[in-house]
């Protein structure tokens, strides 16, 4: 199936009030894993290449090849996104290569920096029919820097994506990255409002730290992208350490990446069914990436 823009799956998901689910890939056995498991949903999915990702692999280009090229040959629709990009210079080569999305992230900027350069980049990626998410009220956990108790103020939500134009907005809300447990308690009043307020879709980052049913909640709530990164690096890592501890003889990378990549399948597919992700058949045909 051709590249599908990540718009379109915004705009079916806001439309039949289902969640996006966007998870991350670290590298080649992630991209099949995850376009296996929307497959076995029947649903659509978000690839994401985070910076950090980038910077651990040396260059953009091979992976995102990759996980365009997975993407390309899936049963339903999928989009390729890159996630909390701090680099102008990595969003422009992320363009050039054929992203079908940024988050574009200057969190950490005072507001009037943060839209200023969110702004241009927005210019930048409409230009050539690319979305753009961007972020507000910082969400914790990430590298440290984020402070774990931010809230987003829907006010001052509303204002920056009016200001920015961007098409989707991450919000902290309660949630924070790399947690391994998933106890992470929602401020469900304050999605609400933020919902009422901005008037584009609403993404959650650091969502592996919540229980399902208040990721089912915060979607019927009103948010609509939902990112899940290391609660799948977990299930991917657990099922390598048991395939290896098993067999302390093995060698063959294959024999532990198999049941790895299934774990992430299987898991992948399941929390697609908790986010009622959206249905592949609600994606309207000829809207693939430009």
């Amino acid at each position: 199936m051709p590249l599908t823009r990540t718009a379109d799956l915004l705009a079916a998901a806001v439309r039949g009030g289902h969640g996006l689910g966007a998870f991350n890939v670290i590298q080649l056995e992630h991209a099949y894993a995850l376009v296996a498991a929307a497959e076995r949903a029947g649903t659509a999915v978000v690839l994401q290449i985070s910076e950090n990702c980038v910077r651990y692999h040396g260059s953009l280009a091979p992976l995102l090849g990759a996980a365009l090229a997975v993407a390309e040959e899936s049963a339903v629709p999928v989009a390729v996104h890159l996630d909390h990009v701090e680099s102008a210079e990595l969003v422009e080569q992320g363009l050039r290569l054929g992203v079908g999305s940024v988050m574009f992230d200057a969190s950490t900027a005072p507001y009037a920096e943060n839209v200023a350069r969110t702004r241009e980049i927005v210019r930048r990626c409409h230009e050539r029919g690319v979305a753009v998410e961007a972020e507000l009220g910082e969400v914790g956990g990430k590298d440290g820097v984020h402070a774990p108790g931010a809230r987003t103020d829907p006010a001052e939500a509303a204002a920056f994506a009016e200001a920015t134009g961007v098409d989707a907005l991450a919000v902290a809300v309660g949630s924070s990255h790399a947690m391994r447990t998933r106890d992470a308690e929602l401020d469900f009043d304050l999605i609400a409002a933020l919902r009422a307020a901005v008037g584009v879709p609403l993404v959650l980052h650091g969502a592996s730290g919540i229980a399902d049913p208040d990721l089912t909640r915060a979607v019927r709530t009103g948010l609509t992208k939902v990112n899940i990164a290391t609660h799948l690096n977990a299930a991917f890592t657990g099922a390598a350490r048991r395939a290896l501890a098993a067999d302390p003889a093995l060698v063959d990378p294959r024999r532990y990446l198999d049941p790895a990549r299934a774990a992430v399948t299987e898991e992948a597919a399941r929390l697609l069914g908790v986010l009622d992700a959206v249905p592949a058949t609600a994606v309207p045909p000829g809207t693939p990436q430009a």
